[in-house]
């Protein structure tokens, strides 16, 4: 599998980036999110990806950071949702505002999605909202109220944990490879658990 894909920004479309590295250009479909952190034409960049095999071809799909391909995941797992729609889903916001959102039972905002109807806006929060649970960042001042600050310091290995189960780990295992990894931030810690699994 095609884990990620580090090279040199040879094309920038609408729907779309060309990354050549080791003298190969990989097509990859992003996100509007995704577009927006790449640079211009000739600089370096690193995307995550995921790899889409059908009978009529491949497709690869790049990501601006772990925590979006997580829910990139999620999302095509929910019936009716394909990777285009997921994507579009992707395109209306930082993952972090959509996890908001489904935590909230927001259907009203998945529904103003091209390709997504009232009844797949509510699948959408009815099949993840128990799994993002705990993972969307709290809101401003949610620290300052408390006057302790542990939701910041919880919402890192939170986004990690529901990046883990987005990858296919259960609750479980994601918490127990997380006890055995440090990390500041979730990528760190998604990366550090990775490795513990092997």
């Amino acid at each position: 599998m095609i884990a990620s894909v580090r090279g040199a920004v040879a094309a920038r479309r609408p729907d779309g980036v060309v990354v050549e590295c080791g003298g190969v250009g990989y097509a990859l479909a992003v996100s509007a999110e995704t577009l927006r952190h790449v640079p211009a034409a000739g600089e370096e960049i690193l995307l995550h990806t995921h790899l889409v095999v059908r009978d009529d071809g491949m497709q690869l799909y790049g990501f601006a950071s772990e925590q979006e391909r997580a829910l990139f995941l999620l999302l095509v797992g929910v019936q009716g949702v394909g990777p285009k729609v997921a994507l579009a889903v992707l395109s209306g916001g930082p993952p972090r505002e959509l996890l908001r959102a489904i935590a909230a039972g927001d259907a009203a905002r998945f529904q103003a999605v091209p390709g997504i109807g009232k009844r797949t806006a509510e699948r959408i929060i009815v099949e993840l909202r128990e799994k993002v649970e705990g993972a969307e960042a709290p809101g401003p001042g949610a620290a300052s109220a408390t006057g302790t600050g542990t939701d910041d310091a919880d919402e890192p290995r939170s986004l990690a944990r529901q990046g883990l189960v987005g990858l296919g780990f259960t609750v479980g295992e994601a918490d127990e490879l997380l006890e055995r990894t440090r990390g500041e931030t979730p990528e760190d810690l998604i990366a550090g658990a990775l490795r513990a699994a092997r």
